[in-house]
């Protein structure tokens, strides 16, 4: 929960403030700051809990046996309410900017003028090879130790460059969902894609892994 919320209060805050999209500037600056935030907590919250602050890798790790259903359902759970209570700390600090008006005041994730096609297949190809990268990164056997959480973090900065031109960049469904319940309007309507895509990337990265993993004879 507390990981979650850090993401979703730095990322889509950096977001807002540098009011990301418009120029270059914006887009590298938000994409570092969500990179950021995942290296900040693998190393403070990755010891507890894996730093698990994403339903789609929870799913992931679901599928590929690393983690119960039961505990599966309760990390999804608390994302969800870190990411809601990200957003509200974020939209109670934007909301009376009056700096701010007409922009968005939560970093809320939108397809925008691309269409809804574009945004599900930026979603689930970029968060395919998110998750893919957490599997490898994080694996027992052949994984990267205590650098996996700069490695991910790294790679969660690359996938923001691609995607912030499509979608804004989710990849995680938890931290779409927090700031499109305070933004409404569009996040709401195009709420369904950052569910979906990031889902079915989830378990195409699980089966891919299933495949690629090291000592796999089948």
């Amino acid at each position: 929960m507390i990981g979650t919320m850090v993401l979703v209060l730095l990322g889509c805050g950096t977001a807002v403030s540098l009011n990301c999209g418009t120029d270059t500037a914006s887009v590298v600056g938000t994409s570092v700051a969500f990179g950021l935030a995942v290296v900040a907590m693998a190393y403070t919250i990755g010891g507890t809990s894996g730093c698990h602050i994403n339903p789609a890798i929870t799913l992931a790790c679901l599928f590929t046996g690393r983690i119960s259903a039961k505990d599966a359902g309760c990390y999804m759970a608390f994302q969800v309410i870190g990411g809601i209570l990200g957003a509200a700390i974020l939209f109670a600090l934007t909301s009376t900017d009056q700096s701010l008006a007409g922009g968005t005041l939560t970093g809320a994730n939108s397809c925008g003028s691309h269409g809804t096609m574009a945004g599900l297949i930026a979603e689930i190809v970029l968060t395919t090879i998110f998750v893919l990268v957490v599997l490898g990164t994080t694996d027992s056997k052949v994984g990267a130790g205590n650098f996996a959480g700069l490695a991910i973090g790294l790679s969660l900065i690359l996938i923001h460059l691609v995607g912030i031109h499509y979608t804004g960049t989710s990849v995680n469904p938890a931290r779409s969902l927090g700031p499109a319940i305070f933004e409404g309007g569009q996040a709401i309507s195009d709420l369904w894609v950052f569910f979906v895509g990031p889902f079915i990337g989830s378990a195409l990265a699980a089966c891919i892994w299933k495949v690629i993993e090291p000592g796999n004879e089948d």
